[in-house]
């Protein structure tokens, strides 16, 4: 049977918030409940494709005279590049899954449900993340361009660490605004295209204004590190993590999940 104009239609147009609400409440109940192995072996993957974005981003921003909003715009684009192999290749991303909070609020999953999913997927996040830095400061390709772009990334880490905690804190949560709204117009597109280019303005957004990604700097910091950047320790790393991670929860679970939440799901009503 040839498909209708109601099926074509569906195909292509996007979902609509209400619809998008209900489908990140489900996916949350479902990302709730994964089995624990499973849950950490997707945390180490989305730890290392958010590494490979940001290696990615270290090097398009390295040694080029394209200006200052210019550089900031292709390190940006670049690092979408992590995202992309999250949401499209399949992986549990800790700030991502701070949209779980809709599921929570909406008491299809508890509070516990919710903080396991949370701690496991830090945790595989953390592994995956210091792996592929480990991985590569050992490979060489740092000292591509006679040692320019380990300049970079000794610089990019003697930042981050640099921060004062409320900064930190707020950039967190700025970041993780863009990074869950980047997801949530993921659940809008119906295609393997619409969800990279939804990804594509979100992310770059937040890495050109210069916000705070904790995953990403599970990657950044111990790889400065690795690279002898000055002022670059574990109470350093934690000094930086601690607030980026918080304001990132914030920033995710309050003023993306919890606001759509007040909006579309405590109102019966369609929209």
């Amino acid at each position: 049977m040839p498909p209708t104009e109601e099926t074509r239609r569906n195909a292509i147009d996007d979902y609509s918030p209400r619809e998008i609400t209900l489908h990140v409440e489900a996916v949350g109940v479902v990302k709730a409940r994964l089995p624990v192995l499973e849950t950490l072996a997707l945390g180490v993957l989305a730890g290392a494709f958010i590494a490979f974005g940001a290696m990615f981003a270290t090097l398009v921003t390295t040694g080029n005279d394209l200006g200052f909003g210019i550089n900031r715009l292709i390190g940006g684009i670049a690092f979408s590049l992590g995202l992309i192999l999250v949401v499209v290749g399949g992986a549990e991303l800790f700030t991502g899954n701070n949209l779980i909070v809709m599921a929570w609020v909406d008491r299809k999953i508890t509070a516990v449900q919710l903080l396991r999913n949370w701690a496991l997927v830090f945790l595989g996040n953390l592994v995956g993340a210091e792996g592929a830095a480990v991985m590569v400061y050992l490979s060489g390709v740092l000292q591509f361009g006679d040692g320019a772009v380990a300049a970079n990334a000794v610089q990019i880490a003697t930042a981050k660490v640099a921060l004062p905690f409320t900064e930190a804190f707020f950039r967190g949560v700025l970041c993780n605004v863009l990074v869950c709204l980047a997801v949530w117009l993921c659940f809008a597109a119906r295609t393997v295209s619409g969800k990279i280019l939804a990804i594509i303005f979100p992310i770059s957004a937040f890495v050109a204004l210069g916000f705070e990604h904790s995953i990403a700097n599970m990657y950044f910091i111990p790889l400065g590190g690795l690279l002898g950047a000055d002022g670059v320790t574990v109470a350093s790393f934690l000094g930086n993590l601690v607030p980026v991670a918080l304001g990132n929860i914030v920033g995710g679970s309050v003023l993306v999940a919890l606001i759509y939440w007040i909006i579309y799901d405590r109102d019966p009503q369609p929209r």
